[in-house]
């Protein structure tokens, strides 16, 4: 800010989210006026970018994890591509965050494994299934926010065990009809 003051969270999710309102506006806006404010923003994105990534190119490693330990620059190092920990660690430590809270609740949530941009997770939820549902899609949202490059994010499902097997299985062979000679 300019007279040194910083925004709060809750003034910077204001300013985000009036932020995202105004880009939103302007990309349905028609018009040689509005492309230009959109490539406008664009440059000072990038700009922008190039300054954070010259900070980062500057930072030992310790200032390094605390620049990726803070939500909004870590938000931002994603979105310009240059955070310093790769999508597994990032990922793990999300589904890590997320396991904490959801076992408060008597859920379950383990990273399985991120293949071809596909992050999977097995996720237990006790409860009804729409639950299961908006549980499942809020760890969506949380891990492609730790790691946007990702093109999905889906639970593994796996098979339910034999509720029981039968005992005549365990204690018979199959019997092949004797012939007489």
């Amino acid at each position: 800010m300019a007279d040194g003051t910083r925004l709060d969270e809750t003034s910077l999710a204001a300013r985000l989210a009036r932020l995202d309102d105004l880009l939103e506006r302007l990309e349905e806006t028609a018009g040689p006026t509005a492309r230009e404010a959109l490539d406008a923003v664009r440059a000072l994105t990038e700009v922008y970018g190039e300054a954070l990534a010259r900070i980062l190119d500057r930072a030992d490693a310790s200032l390094s994890a605390a620049l990726a330990g803070d939500e909004l620059l870590a938000h931002l190092m994603v979105l310009h591509g240059i955070h310093p920990d790769p999508v597994q660690a990032r990922v793990a430590r999300e589904v890590e965050r997320l396991r904490g809270e959801l076992r408060g609740r008597g859920g379950e949530l383990e990273l399985v494994g991120i293949e071809e941009a596909v992050a999977r997770v097995r996720l237990t939820v006790k409860g009804c299934g729409s639950s299961s549902a908006q549980i499942m899609e809020a760890v969506r949202e949380a891990v492609l926010g730790v790691a946007p490059e990702l093109r999905a994010v889906e639970r593994v499902v796996d098979a339910p065990a034999p509720a029981f097997v039968p005992l005549d299985t365990l204690t018979h062979r199959d019997r092949q009809p004797q012939v007489a000679p």
